[in-house]
């Protein structure tokens, strides 16, 4: 049973494992799972059925037992180019001992100098690494903070032309003087009896009202 290999999702959980373990009650009752800690200096670690240490991602060459073909304190362009340059000499070489000898001993040495130049070339590229990242991420946040900014400087625009128009549709508004209150006011006073009386003949005692009237017109 210990043989056998363990069966390691290569893909996270779905996020239904991890909210129910972290709901309210499980954080009330102080239930929910702690975060793992971080892994200690040397500390060996699996995640997704790999194993990991917390070493160095760019080890020297010398812990990997390989041949330094450059200085310690160098100018990296400049080396660069010097094993660019060795690169191509090897393996113009290499190509002569194909043709003039292909049995030679010295083609398979010009094969191990070729894949030492090239892995003290890669290495050298791959110490440009955290630089990039550093680059990378700078550029990107220098690109977003351009972005927000170009698009507060939108807004602000288009706020400022908003109010120039609301400014506009205001001061095009009539304005009313004491004539246009009191005439509206006249108008007003003069329509109310004629919209009370139309109210009066419409209820039924109206009638009935009349002809009382009418009949104490006439005793008197």
């Amino acid at each position: 049973m210990s043989n056998q290999e363990t069966q390691v999702s290569s893909l996270p959980m779905p996020p239904e494992r991890y909210i129910s373990n972290y709901t309210e009650e499980n954080i009330r009752r102080n239930r929910a799972p702690r975060p793992p800690p971080p892994p200690s200096q040397h500390e060996v670690y699996s995640m997704f059925g790999i194993q990991y240490n917390n070493d160095e991602m760019i080890r020297s060459l010398e812990s990997q037992n390989i041949k330094r073909l450059i200085p310690i304190h160098f100018d990296r362009r400049k080396e660069l180019k010097k094993l660019n340059h060795s690169l191509l000499v090897n393996f113009l070489d290499l190509i002569d001992f194909l043709i003039l000898n292909p049995d030679s001993i010295r083609r398979t040495e010009k094969i191990d100098d070729l894949s030492l130049l090239f892995v003290n070339m890669h290495h050298l590229l791959n110490e440009f690494r955290p630089h990039q990242a550093r680059e990378t991420l700078r550029v990107m946040m220098e690109m977003q903070k351009r972005q927000r900014v170009e698009t507060a400087t939108r807004f602000e625009k288009h706020l400022e032309r908003v109010r120039e128009i609301v400014n506009t549709a205001f001061s095009a508004l009539p304005v009313l003087g004491d004539d246009d209150e009191n005439g509206g006011a006249k108008i007003k006073t003069e329509v109310d009896p004629l919209e009370t009386n139309a109210a009066a003949k419409n209820d039924p005692s109206y009638q009935h009202d009349r002809m009382l009237c009418k009949l104490v017109d006439a005793i008197e």
